[in-house]
């Protein structure tokens, strides 16, 4: 029986450090490369509902770059990071605080995402917070609002989310409500599109 099995913490290896206190960093935009698969996939649809321009500017890539090595994390203050991919900034959060079994607390409302993303996903009745994405990455830094500067100097829109703490419980604020992150489950996108995504 794995670890995962055993205690719900993801496998994966720690190639920095996480400590509690620390502060929780988004990078990029939640979803954001679900939502331009899912118009591309659904195209006619969406003209329905949205004008030809809005969804062009939806499929427009971003003008930064947050995965492939394009940030210099550590140099920037961070101690540990995560890209987002598949599942989503919920399954990033997951799997960076399951590599140092610690627990968080983080505020969906500071997460950076685009209004059209939100639109999309509320047509199609998705989380945008476990769908596809990609250039966007959470990292753990001693002064996250240092490291967010940082970022944004460079033109990458990032945000103190939460913090990091002892113990293993995950918690999600949304406004006023409070609740615990569920495991990883199957990215929202495959609600839509069911054949391999990135």
């Amino acid at each position: 029986m794995t670890g995962e099995i055993m205690t719900g913490i993801a496998e994966r290896i720690p190639r920095g450090s996480m400590r509690p206190g620390q502060d929780l960093v988004a990078a990029g935009y939640a979803g954001r490369e679900g939502a331009r698969q899912i118009c591309r996939a659904r195209r006619g649809q969406l003209l329905s509902w949205f004008s030809e321009e809005y969804i062009e500017e939806m499929e427009q890539d971003d003008i930064f770059r947050t995965d492939g090595g394009a940030i210099p994390w550590r140099q920037y203050g961070a101690t540990e990071w995560e890209e987002v991919g598949e599942g989503g900034i919920f399954t990033a959060l997951w799997n960076l605080s399951g590599a140092y079994r610690l627990g968080f607390e983080a505020d969906l409302h500071k997460i950076p995402i685009k209004q059209d993303t939100i639109e999309v996903c509320e047509r199609y009745d998705l989380n945008p917070y476990r769908l596809l994405s990609s250039n966007c990455a959470v990292a753990a830094a001693d002064h996250g609002w240092r490291l967010a500067e940082r970022l944004a100097s460079d033109g990458i829109p990032a945000c103190v989310i939460g913090r990091v703490h002892s113990g293993i419980k995950r918690v999600i604020f949304y406004g006023t409500v409070r609740g615990f992150m569920e495991r990883p489950r199957e990215d929202e996108i495959r609600k839509i599109i069911q054949e391999a995504i990135i």
